[in-house]
């Protein structure tokens, strides 16, 4: 046996026990800022050193510095999971070590990367008009709509950019329950965040189509032009769901670029059942799904779909000179062209390996299972007294608290925040918080395709008698 496979068997070996044994680390690092550097040398070494003391260095120095999102017991913000398999597919492609550019450049991956998009296109149920393409994550995959947004006004900004002109001030449509990747994108893409205007909500913290309409005429009125408006199919506090219909309604109405962050719960619907959640997509210009979030693929796969990927292309184009004599050599597809990125990574090999694996039934049942288990958390936190509910729980994120009576909303939020440090110190469970309409509130978000009933019913335990002391 080479060095390199017997290398490779001892740290597929040690990840397997890990994989077996993750409730036993402390879910959340309590190591304090600049502890894991002190411990590490100033300069790299010299001289080679050996593959042993490599691994020994890994687990005494950087495994008490990680939080353990692939714990079964991580339940904050939103849980995920690098499902076994999707792990393997990620070796796979480090050792083909793929820059998945141009076509040329390797086309199993682009083509690979063309056919798992359409299958979950459908999965998911969008029509086949729209082009899947794969990025890092739903922030990059947002700034790339957005971009792609602005290029179809047909102001030239690609050429003449936005400075010294006389040109409207260009709006973005959000809610206060929107990511803020949206915002970040406006301001990177010249906009300005005045320009970013926040649409109220209703009582489900949903975008009102009423008050969009309303503000959207408003700002026309004024001169300025509507560029986008991003709708959220579950949004990162609550998981609330924007009426997309009613929206999409308006912006084909307004001729306005729509695009709908369903980053977390667009995977809800491959589920027959919860197909629903999508209605109204099929009429967006772009949409967003990670399956790194819900899906088991290890981090970073998130999909942009797009309803005319020449859009993208007339946004980021521009073919360097040293790829020049490859591009066009072949009537394939180069990916280089539809965003930031040059070179890409192999990362439809892990979605493939993951879909196939688990097949569409297995993952609906794990789905199903995540749901099933936050509706049981919920109904317990309905039935104890003190406890409340504070949003709507779809899907498997529930937000509740603590709030005996005789707490005011000051006292209630120090004594949540209390419960949810003490929760979270024994390292047995990782929870986080959200502010729902001002009021500070616990969040317990299941994701993890190991997490099983005992490991809920531990974070509730825990939650009850830190709020008794």
């Amino acid at each position: 046996m080479s060095d390199f496979a017997a290398e490779f068997a001892a740290a597929g070996a040690w990840i397997d026990r890990y994989l077996s044994e993750a409730r036993d680390y402390p879910v959340l690092s309590k190591v304090l800022p600049g502890e894991i550097a002190s411990r590490l040398p100033a300069e790299a070494p010299e001289r080679a050193e050996p593959f042993e003391a490599l691994i020994a260095d890994f687990q005494s120095v950087i495994l008490p510095g990680i939080t353990h999102w692939n714990s079964p017991r991580f339940f904050a913000y939103f849980a995920t999971s690098a499902a076994p398999i999707g792990i393997t597919a990620e070796a796979l492609a480090a050792a083909l070590d793929v820059k998945a550019m141009l076509w040329r450049t390797s086309p199993a991956a682009t083509e690979l990367e063309e056919v798992v998009m359409r299958w979950l296109a459908r999965l998911i149920g969008l029509p086949d008009t729209f082009t899947g393409i794969i990025y890092d994550t739903a922030s990059i995959g947002g700034f790339t709509a957005l971009a792609a947004a602005r290029e179809s006004l047909g102001l030239e900004i690609r050429e003449r950019g936005m400075a010294a002109r006389d040109l409207p001030a260009l709006r973005v449509y959000i809610t206060g329950e929107t990511h803020s990747h949206i915002e970040k994108a406006c301001i990177a893409l010249g906009l300005g965040r005045e320009n970013v205007v926040r649409i109220e909500t209703d009582a489900e913290l949903r975008m009102r189509p009423d008050a969009l309409i309303k503000r959207i005429d408003a700002d026309i009125a004024a001169g300025m032009r509507p560029m986008a408006i991003a709708a959220t199919v579950g949004t990162t506090s609550t998981t609330a769901r924007d009426p997309v219909e009613a929206i999409a309604a308006i912006a084909r109405e307004r001729k306005i670029w729509l695009h709908v962050d369903a980053a977390y719960a667009g995977a809800a619907a491959i589920m027959p059942e919860f197909r629903s959640i999508l209605a109204g997509v099929e009429h967006a210009d772009s949409v967003v799904v990670n399956p790194h979030k819900w899906l088991f693929v290890p981090m970073d796969c998130s999909a942009l779909f797009v309803r005319d990927p020449e859009m993208l292309r007339r946004a980021f184009s521009i073919v360097p000179e040293h790829v020049l004599q490859h591009h066009g050599a072949s009537s394939g597809t180069n990916f280089m062209e539809y965003g930031l990125q040059l070179g890409r990574r192999f990362r439809a090999l892990k979605l493939w390996f993951v879909l196939r694996y688990y097949g569409a039934e297995g993952l609906r049942e794990h789905l199903r299972r995540h749901i099933a288990l936050a509706q049981e958390f919920a109904s317990w936190v309905e039935a104890e007294p003190g406890w409340e509910i504070l949003a709507p729980h779809p899907f498997s994120v529930v937000c509740f608290r603590y709030s005996p009576s005789g707490f005011d909303e000051d006292a209630a939020e120090k004594l949540n925040a209390r419960i949810l440090d003490d929760v979270n110190a024994t390292g047995k469970v990782f929870l986080s918080h959200t502010k729902i309409r001002g009021r500070y509130a616990l969040r317990l978000a299941i994701g993890n395709i190991a997490t099983t009933h005992d490991d809920v019913a531990l974070a509730w335990r825990l939650l009850r008698e830190r709020a008794a002391d």
